[in-house]
């Protein structure tokens, strides 16, 4: 087991793979190995099924399911190059509506946080509808307060895009980066190096609460939110899709589904 996750970092980064997928992937595989005990080599395509229906089994969502078939797929197809390996279909995903917060909720949770990092980590996470893994990522250089520009290096896909930056963040923004290298993180750690997705969440969170905000909601709500806005806007899904850096225009229309303005006009027969 030692050796082929050796083999399968190796191939991953290969296919330009990022460190998230990579180590999903391994975890993925470890945990295949563990519950068949015997060599993945010699695994049919039965074995496989029957570990997969044990994820759907684990009540684990359709999602993760997905993603285990993803790196089963990798390993038979492009680590043991198996010619008689035929690649598993994934699960159909179930589709739910993401949890977005109306913009009253999101004036309200940007007052809440007193630390100008954390309070700018938030409000350029909605502004310019960014993964929590993107903002962290940032560096100085990346923002253009001249062009009111944020350029994402290598997002989800290894894919650069640009987005937007709000006016009314300038001045923060200028604040946190006075003399500041280039080349340094935007929200760096006391310690050094970038903050963590941890972090980001536990700020969220602790925003949410004091804004007394009851939803479901998580980091991510603001990239959800983001989208809607501009929708609701009148701004066309195809601009709202190259914004987000999505691949397929389909994942972009999920939020035309909770921005019908008729829909909003029914009234109940109650």
């Amino acid at each position: 087991m030692p050796n082929l996750v050796e083999i399968l970092h190796q191939e991953m980064r290969l296919c330009n793979y990022s460190p998230k997928t990579i180590k999903a992937y391994t975890r993925i595989i470890g945990d295949l190995y563990k519950k068949v005990r015997k060599p993945l080599r010699e695994l049919s395509e039965n074995d496989i099924k029957i570990y997969l229906l044990g994820l759907h089994d684990r009540g684990l969502s359709s999602q993760t399911v997905a993603l285990a078939t993803n790196a089963i797929n990798f390993l038979y197809r492009d680590v043991y190059k198996r010619k008689d390996y035929v690649s598993l279909r994934h699960p159909k995903r179930s589709q739910k509506l993401p949890v977005v917060l109306t913009r009253t909720e999101i004036e309200r949770l940007l007052t809440q946080s007193k630390n100008l990092k954390h309070r700018l980590l938030l409000a350029i996470s909605y502004a310019a509808g960014l993964r929590v893994s993107e903002a962290l990522s940032l560096r100085v250089r990346d923002i253009d307060l001249e062009e009111l520009i944020i350029t994402i290096r290598q997002g989800k896909g290894r894919k650069d895009r640009r987005t937007v930056l709000s006016q009314k963040l300038i001045t923060d923004l200028r604040a946190l980066i006075a003399g500041r290298d280039s080349a340094a993180y935007l929200f760096e750690s006391e310690r050094g190096g970038k903050l963590t997705a941890g972090t980001a969440s536990a700020v969220f969170r602790a925003a949410l609460k004091k804004a007394e905000i009851k939803k479901d909601a998580s980091f991510h709500s603001l990239r959800h939110s983001f989208a809607t806005h501009l929708l609701e806007n009148g701004v066309d899904v195809r601009y709202v899709q190259e914004l987000l850096g999505h691949a397929n225009i389909r994942t972009t229309q999920i939020y035309t589904h909770l921005t019908n303005p008729a829909l909003k006009n029914i009234k109940s027969p109650l």
